[in-house]
């Protein structure tokens, strides 16, 4: 079984793509492994579109049972026809915004005030974060989110403000009514 849980930045895709991912003995595939090579400094270099879709569909494929977090509106078709359940997750934007702010924090620390740098990064990302809810936002956003979802080939369940253990047992009872 391949589930995909997806949302805005700070929504908890991959908090609770993790715990379902232990929960239920499947392999735990986070998009932005795939998507950002791995550098010092986080989220600093793309890798080649054709080469993260490749990246994640070999992953994808060598396992039989799979939760991947992230967002993949912009990485084909294929995808669209890859998964057997989609979970949409949704939070207010007050909520994912302090959510956000507080991961900024504990990833970067006292650097996040003394590196201009980072501090520019880091405000542009929440700017970008921010805008979201904008449907006529350029970037990821929710419109274009609930298209995808559209288009997808599986049953999708959107999921609000609720607990990570909530959602869990949203997603087991959607895997497994009993």
């Amino acid at each position: 079984m391949k589930i995909i849980v997806f949302g805005a930045s700070g929504s908890g895709t991959t908090t609770l793509a993790k715990s379902l991912a232990e929960r239920l003995s499947f392999r735990h595939l986070d998009v932005d492994d795939f998507y950002w090579v791995q550098t010092a400094v986080p989220f600093q270099i793309k890798i080649a579109r054709s080469q993260r879709v490749a990246n994640l569909r070999n992953a994808m494929e060598a396992c039989d049972n799979a939760v991947v977090s992230g967002s993949l509106i912009s990485w084909g078709d294929y995808f669209c026809d890859a998964f057997d359940l989609a979970i949409f997750l949704t939070l207010p934007r007050e909520t994912r915004m302090e959510r956000l702010k507080h991961r900024e924090l504990d990833r970067y620390g006292d650097r996040l005030f003394s590196d201009p740098d980072l501090k520019a990064q880091s405000k542009a990302f929440l700017d970008w974060a921010r805008e979201y809810d904008n449907p006529l936002f350029s970037g990821r956003n929710i419109a274009k989110h609930k298209k995808w979802a559209e288009s997808l080939a599986c049953k999708c369940v959107e999921i609000g403000d609720l607990t990570n253990e909530q959602r869990i047992d949203i997603v087991i009872s959607v895997i497994d009514p009993k």
